[in-house]
């Protein structure tokens, strides 16, 4: 029936039906293929020379060596630099204090005797102050900050700007629902170095609460620091939480190109360049983290809580300029900016990379980050009198560069190399492989 009506049979009917449904797309002709590959190679070659203007020099000789590889016989009589230990802490917190306190003192001050100036925002305790006293061997002091140095700044709306922590808080940003977290942050990056307190010194080492050190420092940081021209020494180098400040990459950087500030190696080591082609990469400034040309930070920075850094360089016009344009922006409370992020693209953005010094001969430990140097070989001074307190089980090891450390040198740290790497990148001659900066993340 259906072949006298259409005149054909059901098979036929059905391949044109078939055919017509999934035809194929017609083939571009070979003047647009060619124009497509040219635009990709183009787009490919653009990114290659946008990333390559973020690449990261490799010096000739390496730029920041350890000062000391061995343990030294603490030199008590030599001179001393303009310099203070700084420890911010409250009266609630003196268990945690005096813990850092006896660390400090048995594996250094008891040689060099720095001052210890102790900050609170509030009046310190009769227990405090006789405790402190009779645990450092050098100085005590005893400072209250200023009110004004440790609240909003007068032109905010105090009763918005707390909804805006509670909100931060509500969201489980770390730290951002504590008022006084966002105090502490501004407070460390920029008026802290102003203080009447400090203003006698031009070096501050920074401690705080509940601290452990566990390799004798038998030489002088400050002295060293002077002499080798450094003005910032770290620890650990470890990735920022990002949502505590999405937008502060982007304030920093915007300052640092209205200034035409030039690029330095380290900038460019904090800096991870955007895979993008142009100008799709100038929509990703849209995102957190990003410049204005869509380039990101790497999110890595100086973990803040050890530093041994020169005043004059905090205290120094580019330094303040760029403090109070971010004080500007109210962000440190709208936001959660961390000192630590402000001081390390601050020095990315305006020191040279061989100014900043990796204590790396230092064990330490904050929270449950730690950094574990390794016994040097043949350098730990047995018959020394001095160091006759700083006993170590623990073996030497090849490579080692500790002195008398009382921590397992066989994990050198507990973190992911990557940030500590990266920041390191412009002052090492030596370059991982892929593989090795893959693994970095994790060790």
């Amino acid at each position: 029936m259906i072949q006298r009506l259409f005149g054909g049979s059901s098979s036929r009917l059905a391949t044109p039906r078939y055919h017509k449904r999934f035809r194929r797309p017609p083939r571009l002709s070979r003047g647009w293929r060619l124009a497509l590959i040219c635009i990709f190679l183009a787009a490919a070659a653009e990114v290659f020379i946008h990333r390559s203007q973020y690449t990261v020099r490799q010096p000739d000789i390496e730029l920041d060596e350890p000062f000391y590889t061995t343990c030294q016989e603490p030199k008590v009589d030599a001179k001393r630099e303009n310099a203070a230990l700084v420890m911010l802490a409250r009266n609630k917190e003196l268990a945690k204090a005096l813990k850092t306190v006896q660390s400090i003192e048995r594996h250094f001050n008891r040689w060099f005797k720095y001052p210890i100036v102790f900050m609170n925002d509030e009046p310190w305790s009769e227990e405090f102050i006789t405790t402190m006293n009779a645990s450092t061997s050098g100085e005590a002091r005893f400072e209250v900050i200023p009110r004004e140095e440790w609240t909003f700044p007068e032109w905010m709306d105090v009763e918005a700007t707390k909804e805006s922590i509670a909100a931060q808080g509500r969201a489980g940003i770390l730290y951002a629902g504590m008022e006084t977290y966002h105090h502490m942050c501004r407070f460390y990056s920029g008026t802290f170095y102003n203080l009447k307190a400090l203003q006698q010194y031009k070096w501050y080492w920074r401690i705080e609460p509940d601290v452990d050190f566990y390799c004798a420092i038998t030489y002088d940081p400050f002295v060293e620091m002077a002499k080798h021209e450094k003005v910032y020494g770290f620890t650990i180098s470890l990735p920022e939480e990002p949502r505590t400040c999405p937008t502060l990459f982007r304030e920093m950087s915007d300052w640092k190109e209205e200034h035409d500030i030039r690029t330095t190696e380290l900038w460019k080591a904090m800096v991870a360049p955007s895979w993008a082609p142009w100008p799709l990469r100038g929509w990703l400034s849209w995102f957190s983290q990003r410049d204005r040309h869509g380039d990101g930070w790497s999110m890595c920075h100086y973990w803040s809580n050890f530093e041994i850094a020169n005043l004059e360089f905090f205290r120094g016009r580019a330094y303040q300029d760029m403090y109070k344009h971010l004080e500007s922006t109210g962000k440190f409370y709208t936001e959660r900016w961390g000192d630590a992020a402000v001081h390390s693209i601050a020095l990315a953005m305006l020191l040279e990379s061989e100014k900043v010094h990796h204590f790396e001969d230092f064990g330490y430990r904050h929270d449950w980050y730690y950094q574990c140097p390794a016994n040097a070989p043949g350098g730990q001074l047995p018959g020394s009198e001095a160091l006759r307190e700083n006993q170590s089980l623990e073996p030497e090891r090849a490579g080692g560069i500790g002195c008398r450390c009382e921590c397992d040198g066989s994990r050198t740290r507990n973190y992911g190399g990557y940030c500590l790497n990266k920041l390191k990148q412009p002052n090492t001659s030596k370059r991982l492989s892929a593989w090795q900066w893959f693994l970095s993340w994790y060790w």
